[in-house]
């Protein structure tokens, strides 16, 4: 007994030795990937707007994970490694539902103006994957959604700066925590429970070797934004006293009776690496990197939800890839990506955001 108490005092000892934890330093978000540039533009009449992520050059390898059960998407059918085209030239991220996927269009007559795109004998075809989600119902006249204009003017706007987040482009409708119902209190009327507001978050890494991985995320899910670090609820479900709720605990007690609207949540996300990939390794990059999206949203992948994630390999670090290695760590950046969503987004519409509840997590401050 005293041999385990030594012991454990020693491992306390060191412990106590050991330089505290910083945060993160901030990198440019997924333009820390060389060859990529992000652009935003958001609509003033009503909160929505679109999210461009532009590729320099030829373009770049590209994969995507679909797994949302109500998917709004453009282009992914390209993107099975079984078919032809390779190279992406843009990757477009949405507000307005089905009617923000016309946002895609501008982006393609901005590459096509510039000669960019898969060539053909009649000219060039830019390759702009896209994906939506649904803001309609937040913050006004619901036919004011993403148009090909506004896809235009965010690629324009393109940039490798470091990533506009929070309440910009595909995030500025976003809204998380819609599977509240009606909370009942013995002695009180019944309440609805409330959502939050959410947005774009960006994030990246870079290995002392020289490769890099990033991923944007627009938030826009049916459940709440979890740290996966500490395992508390960031962004969600409020009570009508404007606590957080937890739906995990929510969903363990069977009170929870209402289910998300298909079609009418979503998170979508680019995650992208400096490495040389094929087009399978993409593939295989964006399925892992959608476990990020499993461990920052409770639940993920609802029936409501049409959560995509895109991959690209910009193919610009010449060192050995590793897929399962770019697939783990684009995992490790999406789920900070989401937590930085709800994190950098600010109130709107009445709806309050993380940091007015005090749950931002320390390493985002």
């Amino acid at each position: 007994m005293k041999q385990l108490l030594s012991a454990a005092a020693a491992v306390v000892m060191f412990a106590a030795t050991l330089p505290a934890q910083s945060p993160p330093a901030r990198t440019k978000g997924l333009t820390e990937v060389e060859g990529l540039k992000v652009g935003h533009f958001t609509l003033s009449e009503r909160p929505t707007g679109c999210t461009v992520v532009l590729v320099d050059g030829p373009g770049a390898t590209g994969g995507v994970s679909q797994r949302g059960g109500a998917p709004g998407t453009r282009e992914t059918d390209l993107l099975d490694p079984g078919n032809l085209v390779d190279a992406v030239n843009a990757v477009v991220l949405s507000g307005g539902s089905a009617f923000g996927l016309d946002a895609a269009q501008g982006v393609v007559r901005y590459l096509e103006e510039r000669g960019v795109g898969y060539k053909t004998s009649a000219g060039v075809v830019p390759i702009v994957p896209a994906a939506i989600l649904f803001d309609l119902g937040f913050g006004g006249d619901p036919k004011i959604r993403p148009t090909a204009e506004c896809g235009y003017r965010a690629a324009a706007a393109a940039t490798d700066g470091a990533v506009a987040e929070g309440n910009v482009g595909a995030g500025a409708g976003a809204t998380v925590g819609k599977m509240g119902g009606i909370a009942e209190h013995p002695g009180y009327p019944p309440g609805r429970r409330l959502p939050m507001k959410a947005g774009v978050g960006s994030a990246a890494v870079r290995l002392p070797n020289g490769m890099v991985v990033g991923a944007l995320a627009a938030v826009n899910a049916a459940g709440d934004v979890i740290d996966p670090e500490s395992g508390r609820v960031v962004a969600g479900t409020r009570n009508p006293d404007g606590s957080l709720a937890d739906v995990r605990r929510l969903l363990r007690s069977g009170t929870l009776t209402e289910r998300p609207r298909p079609g009418e949540n979503t998170t979508i996300a680019v995650v992208a690496t400096n490495a040389r990939l094929t087009k399978e390794q993409a593939h295989r990059v964006a399925l892992m990197a959608d476990d990020g999206l499993a461990r920052a949203i409770v639940p993920s992948h609802t029936v409501g939800d049409g959560d995509t994630v895109f991959a690209l390999a910009t193919g610009r670090w010449s060192g050995q890839a590793d897929t399962s290695i770019i697939g783990a760590l684009a995992a490790e950046v999406l789920a900070d990506a989401i937590v930085r969503a709800a994190t950098q987004a600010t109130s709107l519409g009445g709806l309050p955001a993380a940091r007015d509840l005090g749950t931002v997590p320390p390493r985002f401050r």
